[in-house]
């Protein structure tokens, strides 16, 4: 497989190499988790800023960059297999790339020099991919089940509109794949509406342990090559680019190793 052209794109050489490395499947990360991790950048490099680590035209520049992401352009720039390493570190490198590259261009520098930003000292700065990659997956799927959830409170309407207008019907019940003691029509179709509504409910409360996150823990969850109060900088950030409540873990190591909190989703999800 040949890499890419550096010229043509906004990665570099780590990408390439995962390119080369992993052309697995053809699937690329959903566009929801590439909007989560942009956002993690946008709200480390205000963090930094704020925080006295990284000067001010490079912290803007990175804002600036990750808001043409976020605007919809250059979405096509990350283009690593879903499948690869464990960690993730493919894909979050590739985002690190683009980053750095075109806030590299909005100094004016050229794609690639990294003479004024650098992917891993810039744009990861204070950060590791075994924090970054669980909080994206975490913000990603919240925003996600944001819409399932709505989806599912108008079919539950829906389904109690049915039972309203079929409450006349009179009809024989099934038990033990046979006929059985008649039922209404209606009285079926309010059980669809009320199953339905405690399979949301199930959800929202599993994707309430979604919220918890462990940026900030950087590699191993003791907050290495971190300042103090970098993870609460990144919480309060994220919450306000997100929408989203979220909260620091009280344990980082916690937060980021266990995946108990996205095997709860999925249990509600395969429940629904």
């Amino acid at each position: 497989m040949s890499g890419p052209n550096l010229v043509e794109t906004k990665h570099g050489a780590q990408t390439a190499r995962a390119l080369a490395n992993f052309p697995i499947s053809g699937l690329l990360n959903h566009s929801e988790m590439v909007r989560a991790v942009v956002l993690i950048k946008k709200a480390a490099a205000l963090s930094n800023h704020a925080l006295g680590r990284l000067e001010k035209s490079k912290s803007d520049a990175i804002v600036q960059a990750c808001d043409e992401i976020l605007g919809g352009t250059y979405h096509d720039q990350f283009v690593v297999d879903v499948f690869q390493m464990g960690a993730g570190t493919s894909f979050h490198m590739n985002c690190n790339e683009v980053l750095a590259n075109l806030a590299e261009e909005i100094l004016g520098g050229k794609r690639g020099q990294y003479r004024s930003i650098h992917p891993n000292d810039d744009v990861n700065m204070g950060q590791s991919t075994n924090d970054v990659f669980p909080t994206a997956m975490k913000i990603s799927a919240l925003f996600l089940v944001e819409g399932l959830i709505d989806a599912l409170k108008n079919m539950e309407i829906a389904l109690q509109a049915r039972a309203k207008k079929f409450d006349t019907v009179l009809k024989s019940g099934r038990t033990h794949l046979q006929d059985a003691a008649p039922i209404r029509l209606g009285q079926e179709f309010k059980a669809y509406s009320k199953t339905l509504a405690g399979c949301r409910h199930f959800l929202e409360h599993a994707a309430r342990s979604l919220l918890e996150l462990g940026i900030g823990g950087s590699a191993v969850g003791t907050g290495l090559n971190t300042p103090s109060g970098f993870a609460e900088h990144m919480i309060n950030h994220l919450s306000r680019l997100t929408g989203l409540k979220v909260e620091g873990s009280k344990d980082l190591r916690e937060a980021m190793q266990s995946m108990r909190p996205m095997a709860e989703v999925s249990a509600a999800l395969r429940n629904i």
